[in-house]
Parts: C-alpha cells; structure tokens; sequence
C-alpha cells in the first residue's frame, strides 16, 4: 500500500511570519515597535516629509519672539514685483524675492503660508490630543465597567454625537477673538471630536476584558486602574493611534472649511483655509494663490494618516504580514492520515504528534 505521506516531498511551505523569534528575541518592547514602524517605509516617508514641512514652517518666519531667516514677515507688504508672479526657478533653482509670489496687497506668499501652516499644525495637534484623551477616557471606562456607567457614559456621548459640530464651531469661532482666537478654537473642536473615539475604545475593551491575561491579572490582584493601564489599553493601541491620526487630519479639513466661509480663523491671524478663502477670486488669473496653501494642506493630511498606518502596524501585535516565497515546487494539502496507515506503522495519530 502506497502511504499518501510520500508526496509530502513536493510540499513547499512558505514562511507565515516575517519577524521569526530569533530576530526579535533579546530585544525590548520598545525596540520592536520601532523596527515594525521602520518597515513601514510609506510612514517613514511620511514622517521625514511632515517633519521638513514643520522644520521649514517654524524655521522660515519664526515662531513668537524667536526670529525666522526669511526676510519678509507675513503682515507686511513689500511693494509687487513682476506683477505678484512667483520668483521660484526650478531649473536652474533660484527662490529669488517671493517664491510663492504675492497677493494683491504685496504681502509676501511665502510667509504667509508658513504662517498659516504652523497655525494649521497646531489646531491638529491641540484637537488630537484633546479628542483622544476625552475619547479614550470615556471609551474605556464604559467598556470595562459596564452597567451604569457604560449606559451613562453612551447615553451622554450619543447626545453630543447630536450636537452638529461644524455650526457650533462656527458660532464658538465667531466669538472666540476675545476668548483666546485659535487656541479657544482648537480646543473646543477637540470636546466635540472625541465621540467616534470613544465608540471604538469601548468596543474594544468589551472584547479584551473577557480575554484570558485580563482573568489572569484579576485573580492576581491587579486593580481596575493597573488592568485598564498596564494590560488592556497597551492592546487597543492600534485603534487608538489610527483614529487620532484620522481626527487630526480632519481637523485640518475642519478649520479649512469653516476659514472658507469665513467662520474659522479671523484676521489679523492667518491659516491655510484662510488663504485659500482669500484668494479664490483669483484662482483663474493668479492660480498660485492658490496652489501653494492647498499642496500644504494635501501634503499634511496625507502625511499624519500613513504615521498612523505605521504606527498601527507597530503597535498592534495582531498584525501579521504575510511574504510569500516564489517556488517552482507545487504545494499541495497535507494528507489526511487514516486509522488503516496507523494500524500499519503501529502509531495512532490522534494521541501522537511526530516532533518536526
């Protein structure tokens, strides 16, 4: 009898994991989470992009009383030249006086987009961290504790999720100038921005409280504090990470709509929604008024949301990528082993495991 082990020859198994235990073994967690995040090569990019961007933002025109190296500021109004038209030469590369040319007052484009950049990137970062925090606060407390709390806590997140954000920003933006401008703003889009949040967390702490270290911890004597902190919120660290990522980048896409219709950031202050508000009546005979304050906007957008691919691919370790090997072999199905083979060999399969 021909045993239907014979043609296990031809089985080409392919590698399922591609960080084996001994390329990972030694080394701390926080090693491994970097080594996952640089092979994410699309957010290691994304990172070194965003962070040139913010380098030349800050560097250019300064930040507060630290001076910038560029030469115009962004509230004055040097006179035109050529017409507004922009200095910037690619070959051979000369930036020359106005790079981004000027509006129709002279001020300088340049500075003003670095200006409206760095007040870009700061409503994004105040809004993520204020939405997360909130979010994540009452995400895992109504999934861990359930009962009232979960019932309150949803109860009260679905009448904020009511509650229409982008009117009520406008009406806060509109009054907000005697109450901090910008950073009364930001905040108030982060206590409004936190309920997608929350809904995500809780759902993820339903499912990782009944899981088996949870049990472990509990019977240990762990507190509700260390099992929440140290054992469940390290596990829902990819949900997290991705849905600030993408609250940050529509925070941006917020502050642009409501300075579109003039309801976000006021003058004398300048962001990029601003700029694109101001000079859209000069999108067919001065398009790079334009141009230049819509790219900043795409390019950080696009940036936070691949850090946050990155980051999830980094810290969740549920996930796997799978590399598959190019054979010439054919691969086919394990055999299914019969109680007749195990009579002849003298071994029953179902008690025995042959040790690779």
């Amino acid at each position: 009898m021909t045993s239907p082990l014979s043609n296990m020859d031809e089985v080409s198994p392919a590698p399922a994991n591609p960080e084996p235990e001994e390329q990972v073994r030694g080394l701390s967690q926080g090693r491994i989470v970097f080594k996952r995040f640089m092979d994410h090569r699309g957010a290691v990019v994304s990172i070194i992009v965003f962070l040139l961007v913010l380098v030349l933002a800050v560097s250019s025109i300064g930040l507060g009383p630290i001076p910038g190296w560029w030469k115009f500021g962004y509230k004055e109004t040097p006179p035109l030249v050529n017409g507004g038209h922009p200095t910037l030469q690619w070959f051979p590369f000369h930036l020359g006086d106005h790079p981004f040319g000027q509006d129709r007052v002279g001020r300088d484009m340049f500075a003003m987009t670095m200006r409206g950049a760095q007040i870009s990137i700061s409503i994004m970062i105040i809004v993520g961290v204020v939405a997360a925090a909130i979010g994540i606060l009452m995400g895992a407390s109504a999934g861990f504790f359930r009962g009232k709390t979960e019932a309150i806590l949803m109860r009260f997140t679905d009448m904020i999720i009511i509650i229409p954000s982008l009117i009520a920003a406008a009406v806060i933006a509109k009054s907000s100038q005697h109450l901090g401008g910008v950073w009364f703003l930001a905040v108030f889009l982060g206590f409004v921005s936190w309920t997608g949040m929350a809904r995500l967390v809780r759902g993820d702490f339903l499912t990782l409280r009944e899981r088996e270290f949870v049990d472990a911890a509990r019977l240990a004597g762990a507190s509700d504090r260390r099992i929440i902190f140290k054992h469940i919120l390290p596990n829902a660290v990819g949900v997290i990470t991705v849905n600030t990522t993408l609250l940050m980048s529509s925070a941006i896409l917020t502050e642009t709509a409501l300075s579109y219709v003039g309801l976000g950031v006021q003058p004398p202050d300048i962001s990029l929604g601003l700029l694109i508000s101001q000079n859209q009546a000069a999108f067919s005979t001065r398009p790079w008024l334009f141009w230049w304050p819509g790219l900043f906007i795409v390019v950080i957008c696009l940036c936070v949301n691949f850090i946050g691919d990155g980051l999830r691919d980094a810290f969740d370790p549920r996930q796997k990528k799978f590399r598959f090997k190019k054979s010439d072999a054919r691969v086919a199905p394990a055999p299914l082993e019969s109680p007749i083979d195990d009579a002849l060999d003298g071994t029953d399969s179902r008690f025995h495991r042959e040790e690779p």
